[in-house]
């Protein structure tokens, strides 16, 4: 009986410090004690918050916007990948088996080291929680590879059946993250990473309690506790830093409240320029009325692009008709534009296509039924502000245009299930340091590809850029399918971008947007006295 008590006693005790986690405390935090460096950060909600890599792309985003959580490696602001987790690594010649060695000494903030294991449980993790979502993995790891992990030697080694031009690009994105799935009991909210904040109670449209990670392994973490707070409205976050309540924010996207800020000595304005598009895509899929060709070179030729991003926005945008922004090396100066803003053209290209208003009623009809087109958005970045001018700007030509302007999480979901005619987002083009992945939207057999776009020139060249070596060839590939898109008129493109983080000049230093727009609270970021 003694002999069974103690064996029950030593299950029970093994389970307690399981459920504990290796520290005892995954918040790894020091609380909000009297003098504790402490700061107000106010942002946009995406993904209703949550900060599960494996559950869709923006989540993903917001564990290492958030600081919970960091990749083997990251990008600099020229999009060069750079070590994280991993410190070393090695590649065969064929590029089909890669040798990472796992940095020594670093833990997750519940104290639990990281080790080539956890590593591989991770990666393992995602690939089955993660596949029938937006942040399939097998977008940037085919999920035939084989990834074992030897703790002797600290390594993870990665073996592919195809090669992969460089794999330490799309192991920084954010959806490869490393979590500890060992102790990990609420991934929604309480995923446990290896940044350099924890995240704590969280509250719902209300956001969390960024705790100091006192296990972080790459220096000294500058704050105790950070108020996230979720603020979408550009004026009420300008209202916010001038009043105190906030001491950072990101992207006030009105340009009067930013100008505002920017001639105030108080605050500091710093903005990233251009690898971000504000695009909307086109739903091509049969029964869908832009599954018409004529009806979408008609639909670009009646927007005015220019004045949209000049004047609508006031300048926040750079007007363009590729994808790719004009300031990146991919050619745009050699693409043409078959559809450049003309209103009268327009309404002759759909009256030569039979898209006609028969009945008099001031809409046109496709086959007999007037076309209405479901336009889905959300409130940031402007892109409400596109809606709503290109719901006018069509209304112009005879085109119904109904808005349905949400939250970013609805958006997205919609997006991938195909409920739209237009779905306005804005995209980092360059996510995993070249276009391949963003690429990948209009590939028909990527698993990325929404809107039932499909061209076989364009499979073929998307099929050619994940095998392709050399870097100028690289390039012309990448403008050959620029031009593809154009010429099928296969997506409406805003413009280009540019990203900010505003701070008070009192309370904060070092704070910066980083190209990837990946990098949000991090140790750069500190107390100002």
């Amino acid at each position: 009986m003694m002999k069974k008590l103690l064996a029950l006693l030593t299950v029970l005790t093994m389970l307690t410090l399981s459920l504990c986690g290796c520290g005892g405390d995954s918040s790894g935090g020091q609380g909000n004690a009297d003098g504790a460096k402490t700061m107000t950060f106010g942002c946009q909600n995406y993904g209703g918050g949550g900060i599960d890599p494996a559950s869709q792309i923006n989540c993903a985003w917001n564990a290492m916007r958030y600081g919970v959580t960091e990749c083997l490696f990251y990008f600099n602001d020229e999009m060069g990948v750079e070590y994280k987790l991993c410190d070393e690594y090695t590649v065969n010649e064929e590029h089909t088996e890669w040798v990472f060695h796992i940095r020594d000494g670093v833990k997750f903030s519940d104290g639990c080291a990281l080790t080539p294991e956890a590593v591989v449980a991770s990666f393992e993790r995602l690939y089955r929680d993660g596949a029938d979502g937006s942040s399939d993995p097998e977008k940037f790891l085919a999920a035939d590879a084989t990834i074992t992990a030897d703790n002797a030697a600290g390594t993870v080694t990665v073996k592919t059946t195809q090669p992969y031009v460089d794999l330490t690009k799309n192991l920084a994105y954010p959806v490869m993250a490393i979590v500890d799935t060992e102790h990990t009991t609420d991934y929604l909210h309480g995923v446990i990473g290896t940044g350099p904040y924890a995240a704590t109670n969280f509250r719902e449209e209300v956001g969390y309690t960024m705790v100091a990670n006192e296990n972080y392994w790459d220096g000294e973490v500058p704050y105790d506790s950070i108020e996230l707070l979720y603020m979408g409205d550009a004026s009420a976050k300008t209202m916010a830093l001038q009043s105190g309540q906030l001491d950072l924010t990101e992207n006030i996207t009105n340009i009067t409240d930013i100008q505002k800020l920017k001639d105030d000595p108080n605050f500091t304005v710093t903005i990233a320029n251009g690898v971000r598009v504000g695009i909307a895509h086109m739903n091509q899929s049969e029964g869908r009325p832009l599954a018409n060709d004529a009806l979408r070179h008609a639909v670009l030729t009646a927007l005015d692009d220019d004045t949209m991003c000049n004047v609508t926005v006031g300048g926040l945008y750079t007007p363009g008709f590729s994808v790719l922004p004009s300031n990146l090396d991919y050619g745009y100066e050699n693409l043409t534009d078959p559809d450049p803003f003309n209103q009268q053209k327009a309404i002759s290209m759909l009256d030569a296509a039979g898209i006609t208003d028969s009945d008099g009623d001031g809409w046109r009809e496709l086959d007999g039924k007037k076309i209405t087109l479901d336009y889905v958005t959300y409130s940031n970045r402007c892109l409400d502000d596109f809606a709503q001018a290109i719901q006018t700007q069509l209304a112009a030509v005879g085109i119904d245009v109904n808005l349905v302007i949400t939250d970013s999480d609805t958006q997205w979901n919609m997006y991938v299930s195909g409920e739209y005619d237009l779905n306005g987002s804005n995209w980092t083009t360059v996510g995993t340091g070249d276009p391949t992945e963003f690429l990948a939207c209009w590939a028909s057999q990527s698993g990325a590809d929404y809107c039932g776009y499909q061209n076989d020139e364009y499979d073929a060249l998307y099929a050619r850029l994940l095998v392709e070596f050399d870097e100028a060839e690289r390039k012309n590939i990448v403008q050959r399918m620029q031009q593809i898109l154009i010429d099928d008129a296969a997506v409406v493109v805003h413009g280009y971008y540019n990203s900010s983080m505003i701070s008070r000049n009192a309370t904060v230093g070092g704070a910066a947007i980083h190209t990837a727009d990946y990098y949000w609270l991090t140790t750069e970021i500190y107390p100002a006295n």
